[in-house]
């Protein structure tokens, strides 16, 4: 038999959502539950911040300076670990900005795919997915908001709305 679909998540957190934004945060969960986060280190133009959004995810700037990785060690390590993959978001619209923000900055070709999450999502799924998502976001009682809790909080939802489906399905 062969092993179910598990899709790659990707969640990125960002200085904010207007013109100029940029990803200060990249989590990754993969098929066998393991997870990959990086801060990164804004470029010198990447100056844009929004209060609001430092207010979601809690990451300071001088946090970033102080601990985040260069553009072009993060661009290298999804690379590596996402080489040739297809990976869902589920704000597909803003990450793939930010995805391409990164890349372009680092001067690296990016050797994976990103896709909407709606895209192997079913209406049944969809129907399900809010009620889901927040029984996972209680049961993983995460205290902060971050990219890679992110990203293994829909990996998992979209899990569960899958064996939902199908089981209301039979």
């Amino acid at each position: 038999m062969d092993d179910p679909f598990i899709p790659v998540i990707l969640d990125i957190e960002a200085s904010g959502f207007g013109r100029g934004s940029y990803p200060i945060e990249i989590g990754i969960a993969m098929p066998d539950g393991e997870t990959h986060c990086y801060l990164i280190k804004p470029q010198q133009d990447w100056t844009h911040w929004e209060p609001e959004a430092a207010v979601m995810h809690q990451i300071s700037r001088q946090t970033l300076l102080r601990f985040g990785r260069d553009v072009n060690y993060v661009a290298n390590q999804l690379n590596q670990f996402l080489q040739g993959k297809t990976v869902y978001s589920d704000a597909w619209s803003h990450d793939s900005v930010w995805l391409a923000r990164l890349f372009e900055c680092s001067n690296t070709l990016q050797d994976f795919r990103l896709e909407h999450l709606v895209a192997i999502t079913s209406e049944d799924q969809l129907a399900l997915w809010d009620k889901v998502k927040k029984q996972v976001v209680k049961e993983y009682d995460c205290q902060r908001h971050r990219a890679s809790n992110d990203a293994r909080i829909i990996q998992t939802s979209w899990l569960r709305t899958l064996a939902s489906s199908q089981a209301t399905a039979m």
